[in-house]
């Protein structure tokens, strides 16, 4: 048997391969296709998630698999919590659950029915910000702004969390938030500000 006539062969076995193959496409059985979301939208799990954001209660109706943070910012237009790595490694995702941080980007929406959820928008107002908001533009910490209201949240939750009175100690309490632009010296000072006030 020649090379030609075993790919002829495996192309009446499987036409289905074949013709991904012919289009650049990854190869899929038709169990996998079936079970394939973007093709077959029936396949999508779907749920009733209520949970109370900034003192408002909201109720929706999600994709199992949605993250708190996609239904903030997809569903709810709360687009002050930002997407930096989205795997739980930059903080620029930090909101309070029942006044303790977390990343939204790892955690699903469906695990916090029932929640209260505060983003940087329920903090404050331009006119009358929190004073970790106001300490944050005090002492300029932030440049680019990305990761600032991971930071502030992060700091926020911070003043209610066993940590010792140094800036060390603050250093080690925020590790999980990342500044690519470098403004921790700033960031601490703005958190010891608000500590000691």
């Amino acid at each position: 048997m020649t090379l030609d006539h075993r790919a002829d062969d495996a192309a009446a076995l499987a036409p289905n391969a074949a013709a991904q193959a012919a289009a650049g496409t990854p190869f899929q059985d038709d169990a996998t296709a079936v079970a394939d979301t973007d093709r077959n939208p029936e396949a999508i799990s779907m749920m009733p998630v209520a949970f109370t954001v900034n003192g408002t209660d909201c109720d929706l109706d999600l994709d199992s698999r949605t993250t708190l943070l996609e239904a903030l910012r997809d569903h709810l237009f709360l687009t002050g919590t930002k997407k930096g790595c989205d795997h739980g490694q930059c903080g620029a995702c930090t909101v309070l659950v029942d006044g303790r941080r977390i990343n939204s980007c790892l955690s699903l929406a469906a695990v916090h029915d029932g929640d209260a959820i505060t983003t940087i928008e329920g903090l404050g107002t331009p006119d009358a910000l929190h004073p970790m908001q106001q300490a944050f533009v005090d002492h300029d910490g932030y440049q680019c702004g990305y990761c600032t209201s991971g930071q502030i949240m992060s700091g926020v939750a911070l003043m209610k969390e066993p940590c010792g009175a140094s800036d060390a100690d603050v250093k080690e309490a925020m590790s999980g938030n990342i500044c690519r632009c470098g403004a921790y010296t700033n960031i601490v000072a703005a958190i010891q500000h608000v500590r000691k006030a």
